[in-house]
């Protein structure tokens, strides 16, 4: 175990935890809302630090990242444990506190990364910022060695925390889950505002920041919430990629799956203001190509998770010469 940063001692052998809006009070010998830190003697410890529970090379484009390095690998990693509790959650069996997990460190991890060729570590899998020490000492090793760092994240962030770690950050994809707090509350256990001010405050620091939104039949795919989803997006501005992915039953949610058709009209009422929206969990025509919103050139061509260059020439559309707006090598 590693002693954690930013929490409090309290009376009575409590503390207080401070890495997350949950802001946990945890007793002598308990563990906080994430089930990752645990209350020692009266100090706050990170029972996950240095403990991974899956790594692998993935495509850049499964977190989704679709304008992060398109078409390239990049070293994934998780551990177990989350800061929300979504009724949905596909990797639910990731929460347990007696998931099992493998001993990693920091330096073999970067050493992993650099030996399969990948441009960068992804955080991923789980919510890696309850992994934040870790996360912290990783990210830092990596830029020394010219690797990028990706956080696939939920966003539910304390402000202080995030400027800590936010220098060592490249790309983050945000799971916005839905514009209604109330959602947040009931199905997530959590709450809106916090994630969009960690939206805001990427983009503030120059963090690259893609959006994902998992639409649900009956909960939030209505069209005024796709609107108001929307307007967000688009005061972060209109080249935040947005990414509307399928949702079928999980954990203990049993609601239908996505129809297409919801999807579909997701991104039409999204492309009225947004240059970039993408379409996951399913294959459907121009659901996940990237086109010049300039021309309409082809710029990347997707399937699956297979993506191919094919309309960008020196940073730049090749038909019309817009640059293009992109992270590339």
């Amino acid at each position: 175990m590693r002693e954690a940063m930013f929490y409090e001692r309290l009376d009575g052998g409590k503390v207080r935890c401070r890495l997350c809006p949950q802001e946990c009070v945890i007793p002598q010998g308990k563990r906080g809302f994430c089930y990752a830190r645990v209350n020692r003697d009266g100090g706050l410890y990170s029972e996950i630090y240095g403990k991974a529970m899956a790594a692998n090379l993935d495509p850049v484009e499964k977190k989704p990242l679709y304008h992060f390095r398109p078409g390239e690998l990049i070293y994934s990693v998780g551990t177990r444990g989350c800061n929300q509790r979504c009724d949905f959650c596909q990797n639910w069996h990731m929460l347990q506190p007696d998931a099992r997990v493998f001993e990693i460190s920091g330096q073999r991890l970067v050493k992993e990364a650099l030996e399969s060729s990948s441009f960068g570590i992804a955080y991923t899998y789980n919510e890696p910022f309850i992994w934040y020490e870790f996360v912290l000492e990783c990210s830092e090793l990596a830029h020394q060695r010219g690797l990028s760092n990706v956080l696939v994240t939920n966003g539910f962030y304390n402000p202080q925390p995030f400027e800590r770690l936010a220098p060592h950050i490249d790309a983050m994809n945000v799971d916005v889950k839905s514009m209604d707090d109330g959602f947040y509350r009931k199905i997530c256990k959590s709450r809106l505002e916090p994630v969009l001010a960690t939206c805001r405050r990427a983009r503030e620091l120059d963090i690259h920041l893609e959006i994902t939104n998992l639409l649900i039949p009956g909960l939030n795919d209505a069209p005024e919430q796709v609107e108001k989803l929307v307007d967000f997006v688009a005061s972060l501005g209109d080249t935040v990629p947005l990414h509307f992915s399928a949702y079928f039953p999980a954990y203990k949610m049993k609601v239908e799956p996505t129809p297409p058709s919801a999807l579909l009209r997701a991104k039409e009422i999204a492309e009225r203001r947004l240059s970039y929206v993408y379409l996951g969990n399913v294959r459907l025509a121009e659901g996940s190509h990237t086109r010049c919103p300039q021309c309409g050139n082809l710029l990347v061509r997707r399937d699956g998770y297979r993506a191919s260059v094919v309309g960008i020439k020196e940073r730049s559309c090749g038909r019309c010469g817009r640059p293009v707006d992109m992270v590339l090598e």
